[in-house]
């Protein structure tokens, strides 16, 4: 037997048209304040939840929104910022009775068709572009589809909305950090230079370490995972003497961060003793380990907030304004200390 409560009966219970139910619970004009709070009141009495297949139709809105990843799958298994940031986006949409729609996409045309079907479908009513790329092209796309979008970590030119954390206070913070603990032989893991966000952190770091009259350090670059740092600790430390190594690293993100330190483990480099690391996001695993990771901490759970709070004032036809949020800064720990004494 189906009990499901219906629009009807709560236009019985409020004693108005099934019309005016309609207009009140959807906030569209039409019914007066009287009557809006007489059916609002009927509708929490009677427990009537508004059917998501009937707001669709009625108002032509799909209440989804999107996300696709261009990474590998194994992504989202291994790194918690995501995490962090699709609950940030889920606390927003929840309240305003929205889904989220995620999806993966390894190979880049691969994603665009998977952006391509969710307009096609009308599954979504907009969609976040995360992770972007130099000359990204989901950016020309979502202009040709129509659909509402906001930029995450987007370069200052970017033509859409878009929310974003500098990098730039804390990879200074870190550099002085190390600078005033001696160090002066200082190197960099990046991520893959597709991404925008890898090159402002290259471009960030370089920056703080001429502000010292320091050389540029080696720079290798990663692939913002775990095994990228132990690839990288076997680059930059591997048969070389200790005053030929690097005396501290930053390493783009922290699983790469975490990587670095395992591999400087097994070829007997200890940090922070021997060699300072540093990684970048603030995830709590790097408080876990031993030595704690020294890092710059973001604030991802923030971002998707924003994001979500804009992609939707977005879709309501709003003016959206960018936003930036409070910068990354240096959460230093047990990874970085004072340069070591063959230095």
């Amino acid at each position: 037997m189906n009990n499901r409560v219906t629009i009807v009966d709560v236009a019985a219970r409020a004693g108005v048209a099934i019309s005016s139910v309609s207009s009140a619970l959807n906030d569209r004009p039409g019914v007066s304040e009287a009557t809006r709070k007489r059916i609002v009141e009927a509708a929490h009495e009677l427990g009537f939840v508004p059917s998501l297949r009937g707001r669709s139709l009625s108002s032509k809105r799909a209440f989804s929104v999107g996300l696709v990843v261009h990474r590998d799958p194994s992504v989202l298994e291994s790194d918690p910022f995501f995490g962090s940031f699709i609950g940030g986006i889920e606390t927003v949409l929840d309240a305003q009775n929205y889904a989220l729609i995620l999806q993966m996409g390894s190979e880049k045309i691969e994603t665009l068709e998977r952006y391509r079907s969710l307009a096609a479908n009308r599954r979504v009513d907009g969609v976040f572009l995360s992770e972007l790329g130099v000359e990204d092209p989901r950016i020309p796309l979502v202009e040709e589809l129509g659909l509402p979008a906001v930029g995450v970590n987007a370069e200052p030119d970017f033509p859409l909305p878009a929310v974003r954390q500098s990098h730039v206070e804390g990879i200074r913070e870190l550099v002085d950090h190390l600078v005033s603990h001696g160090h002066r032989r200082l190197a960099l893991v990046t991520g893959p230079t597709e991404f925008i966000h890898a090159g402002q952190r290259l471009r960030a770091w370089s920056e703080a370490v001429a502000a010292h009259d320091l050389a540029p350090g080696e720079v290798v670059e990663g692939d913002f995972t775990y095994e990228g740092g132990v690839a990288a600790a076997s680059r930059l430390l591997t048969d070389r003497a200790p005053d030929e190594r690097p005396t501290a690293v930053m390493c783009s993100n922290d699983l790469s961060a975490i990587g670095f330190l395992a591999r400087a483990d097994e070829l007997g480099v200890r940090a922070p003793d021997d060699i300072s690391v540093a990684g970048f996001d603030g995830i709590a695993l790097g408080s876990y380990i031993r030595p704690s990771l020294s890092t710059i901490a973001t604030t991802p759970r923030l971002l998707g907030v924003e994001a979500a709070r804009m992609l939707l004032a977005a879709i309501a036809g709003e003016r959206v304004d960018d936003v930036d949020i409070a910068p990354a800064r240096l959460l230093p720990r047990g990874s970085t200390g004072p340069a070591p004494a063959h230095s």
